[in-house]
């Protein structure tokens, strides 16, 4: 029997589309402004070290933390309702921002611009689930609203220093203000709304839970990474755990959870999730350590080093949008396996890096890795939310969005403490005989470090305390990328084992009957 499917999408859907990449592109814009700020920002609001770190840290945060509770309210509210309000608290949250007066004011400012952040990419990306019904498109729309939150990468450190250049610090935040009151606007003209016809009412001890799980969770691995282990962040990590156990226990226990765990035992949904978390984690990683070593060892200022992402993105860009057409003829699956082998080729490049290395191995080894690893984070996020089905979009959409949040936080976590101890390890066997006690210890804390000691120094110690901390950084870099090629290959091994029975080729699928979509056809929650 011939499989049926709905009408394709029209010129509304596709303006629709536009619409909801503008909020992608400005959650990832707004993860960079801020380290832009920073120099003006300390100037003016003299902040303390923990007061500028709490700043910069709780944007990504909090997003991490709330995208799952987001997507089940938007679930039970309505999709485009939530989006409504997010885009009102974003845009509010950013002028808040850009007028903070006191440490403490940004720092409030910028927790409810996670908050309301966290309404934006469930909602968003959920909607698309409703606005193309056809898997084909719904793919292709994906893929689109995925490279907005690449270009956001992109724009980010462009905009935000050029504004800053002529304006006061706050001046890049306000960007979002215009934008959301487009989206405002254009939304209720352009945008279905949608709530699970069978939602019922809101679980607030779910809720609860999954903020317990996540935001402890997130915390204590990014404690970890940053000042390795301490006693406060590793109990945080273990009530997140617990915390996350418990959630699961209770989802399955609820006729109507706030997320469903039974999607888990779908192998395209359950190996997503993994490829999506681990290609996140050693991008965000390997990209962590490179931008270190752009500003640090190479001497780039934050703008020069953004500049130097256009080469490396606007291809990955271009291999995202072409995979996902080359998936559609011969299978998600080959595309996922050719991504990951061509991102451990990028890998393997970079282990070719030294303390002299140039600027060229850099931007062709991230080249090479985004090149391959963006098809694959687009088609992982496109596969997610495709094996949920419709009316449990909103929470499949938001695990996609927490699984890339985790796999940030956990990729420079694990790939960042690798790499330190490469570093310290290094550095102990190489260090000048100038250099002991508290400028030894300084020095091999991070390369950072190494370079403010060095400059204190007498010339002669300080040039062999550079060049030493920088081979050692180069090292722990080289000994990260081969960890990341077996990474890799597994997961490229998993994929081909797993995902080739789950997600047959297209030629092996029943030819669809395209038909009008009607009233009947389309669930009454999904009208407008």
């Amino acid at each position: 029997m011939n499989a049926v499917t709905p009408a394709k999408a029209g010129r509304r859907e596709w303006i629709g589309l536009v619409v909801l990449c503008l909020p992608a592109l400005l959650t990832t814009m707004d993860l960079t402004l801020l380290f832009m700020a920073v120099p003006k920002l300390t100037a003016d609001l003299d902040p303390t070290s923990s007061q500028l770190l709490w700043a910069s840290d709780i944007y990504g945060f909090l997003i991490a933390g709330f995208l799952i509770t987001m997507g089940g309210v938007g679930e039970r509210i309505g999709r485009r309702k939530l989006l409504m309000i997010g885009a009102v608290l974003f845009g509010a949250a950013s002028v808040l921002t850009a007028e903070a007066n006191s440490p403490e004011m940004l720092i409030a400012a910028r927790a409810l611009l996670g908050i309301s952040a966290a309404t934006l990419a469930p909602s968003t990306l959920s909607l698309l689930r409703v606005m193309f019904r056809d898997e084909k498109e719904s793919t292709t729309a994906v893929t689109i609203w995925t490279t907005s939150f690449m270009v956001g990468g992109i724009v980010g450190p462009i905009a935000g220093g050029l504004l800053l250049d002529h304006f006061w610090w706050g001046a890049p935040f306000l960007l979002a203000v215009p934008v959301m009151v487009l989206l405002l606007i254009a939304g209720p003209l352009l945008l279905p709304e949608y709530k699970d016809p069978a939602g019922g009412r809101i679980d607030l001890l779910s809720l609860g839970m999954s903020l317990a799980a996540i935001l402890p969770a997130v915390y204590g691995i990014k404690e970890l990474a940053r000042d390795g282990f301490e006693i406060w962040p590793a109990l945080s990590l273990v009530i997140g755990l617990a915390f996350g156990v418990a959630f699961v226990l209770r989802q399955r226990g609820l006729s109507v959870p706030l997320m469903d765990i039974t999607l888990f035992s779908r192998a395209a949904f359950s190996v997503s999730v993994g490829t999506l978390l681990l290609t996140t984690g050693l991008m965000m990683g390997i990209q962590y350590l490179l931008a270190t070593y752009m500003q640090v060892v190479l001497g780039m200022s934050p703008t020069e080093a953004g500049l130097w992402q256009l080469p490396v993105i606007i291809p990955g860009i271009i291999a995202a949008i072409v995979g996902t057409g080359v998936s559609q003829k011969i299978g998600t699956p080959p595309v996922l396996i050719a991504g990951l082998l061509v991102g451990s080729v990028g890998f393997g490049v970079l282990t070719q890096i030294d303390g002299n290395s140039g600027t060229a191995l850099v931007v062709v080894s991230s080249a090479i890795m985004f090149i391959g690893l963006a098809p694959v984070m687009a088609l992982g996020i496109g596969t997610i939310v495709q094996a949920a089905p419709v009316e449990r979009a909103g929470a499949a959409s938001a695990l996609a969005s927490t699984t890339n949040e985790l796999g940030g936080a956990v990729g420079i976590a694990l790939v960042g403490s690798l790499a330190t101890a490469v570093y310290g390890a290094t550095l102990d066997d190489n260090l000048p005989s100038g250099v002991t006690g508290a400028a030894h210890e300084a020095a091999r804390s991070s390369v950072s470090e190494a370079a403010a000691v060095a400059g204190e120094l007498p010339g002669r110690v300080g040039g062999q305390l550079s060049e030493a901390a920088h081979d050692a950084f180069a090292h722990g870099m080289e000994i990260a990328s081969f960890v990341s090629i077996g990474v890799l290959l597994a997961m490229a091994a998993l994929v081909a084992v797993l995902l080739r029975r789950a997600l047959p080729a297209p030629s092996a699928q029943p030819e669809p009957q395209p038909v009008a979509v009607t009233e009947e056809t389309v669930p009454t929650g999904a009208q407008n």
